[in-house]
């Protein structure tokens, strides 16, 4: 390894799971498995906080964690080391999402839905390596990031590297099931929950064209939803009122919000059209309710994982066309701790991107 790269990435690990009211992320140093042709070594500058690195690290949506765990897949940084195979070069800004690898090979991968590896992708963190030194990846509240070129992103010039990194999985996780489900001009779209996803989802519906409508549980995210873009507000604490006016009118809801009673049956379905779809990116520790099956005629409920690196790329490209941007509170890497618990106590508006003293 370089002279100018440490042998060991210093990290800031949960060495067992966490208590959600107050995190204990101590500074970890791990060795990085065996550096391939094809990868890079990134200098991160910084890295966007999201909801599953609290669910991981405290064990939820049933995941039991690997520890020591450096969680983080929202990472911008320059590439210091680059393989002859990495498509990159030393200097280069870009940036990894909750996805590091994948076969390559399968029917998915081979066309740009690596995110949907047929035979598991690898995530940024967590992810299994097959390396006897570092058995599993390591995530980007940390110094240095080692992968896959291949799923390294260019950050654009226009962007900073605060507002970039939580589009890398935030973002693409939102744009990815617009993009696909065809929200466009003529088209009806409400996003619900206004929050780190739901304010990226405004932005991008609107971006492409359609007419997005913000949905929250009562009025306090109205102005942010006007600032960001939105066609009109709804406030989804009197489910009649908003059903009298807009049953049947939707073409898709995308949920972003993570809610343990999610209303599908009496409420989302019924607002959809003909034909139109829900798509779920927020999911909760409990699962989805039952859902009758006469709620479900004519209408589709699906679900969506991140994006590919084509998706990426994309959504990159619509961000600097059409002014999508990230709300960010930048905080000090070393800061972590405070920064999530303040990110589950609800206090993020509507980003917390944790930042490196480089």
């Amino acid at each position: 390894m370089s002279a100018d790269i440490p042998a060991k990435f210093t990290g800031h690990a949960a060495m067992g799971p966490q208590d959600e009211n107050k995190f204990n992320l101590k500074e970890h140093a791990y060795t990085p498995r065996k550096f391939d042709d094809d990868d890079i070594i990134l200098k991160i500058e910084c890295c966007g906080i999201c909801g599953t690195d609290v669910h991981v690290i405290t064990c939820g949506w049933e995941n039991h964690g690997r520890f020591p765990a450096i969680v983080g897949h929202e990472i911008v940084g320059r590439v210091v080391k680059a393989g002859p195979k990495s498509g990159h070069k030393v200097g280069d800004r870009v940036g990894y999402g909750a996805e590091c690898g994948s076969c390559r090979k399968c029917a998915n991968c081979t066309h740009d839905l690596e995110n949907y590896c047929l035979n598991g992708n690898r995530g940024t963190y967590q992810g299994k390596t097959n390396d006897s030194v570092q058995p599993f990846t390591q995530g980007g509240y940390a110094d240095y990031y080692q992968a896959s070129g291949h799923f390294a992103i260019p950050i654009p010039d226009e962007l900073d590297s605060a507002v970039a990194a939580p589009m890398l999985c935030a973002g693409v996780t939102v744009y990815s099931p617009l993009k696909r489900w065809g929200a466009s001009p003529g088209k009806k779209v409400g996003v619900v929950g206004i929050g780190g996803l739901g304010h990226l989802g405004v932005q991008f519906s609107t971006a492409l064209g359609a007419d997005t409508y913000a949905i929250s549980h009562s009025n306090s995210k109205a102005a942010d939803s006007v600032k960001l873009g939105a066609t009109g507000f709804i406030a989804a604490a009197d489910k009649e009122a908003v059903l009298a006016e807009h049953r049947n009118t939707f073409d898709i809801l995308l949920v972003t919000s993570y809610q343990d009673d999610m209303p599908l049956s009496d409420f989302y379905l019924p607002l959809l059209k003909i034909g139109g779809n829900i798509i779920i990116v927020g999911l909760p520790n409990s699962g989805l309710p039952k859902v009758p099956g006469r709620a479900l005629f004519g209408k589709s409920l699906s679900g969506s994982l991140i994006g590919s690196p084509a998706e990426l790329r994309d959504m990159f490209k619509l961000a600097v066309e059409k002014g999508v941007t990230t709300w960010v509170e930048t905080r000090p890497m070393k800061d972590a701790n405070q920064a999530l618990d303040d990110f589950a106590a609800g206090k993020a508006r509507y980003r917390y991107v944790l930042v490196n003293d480089n």
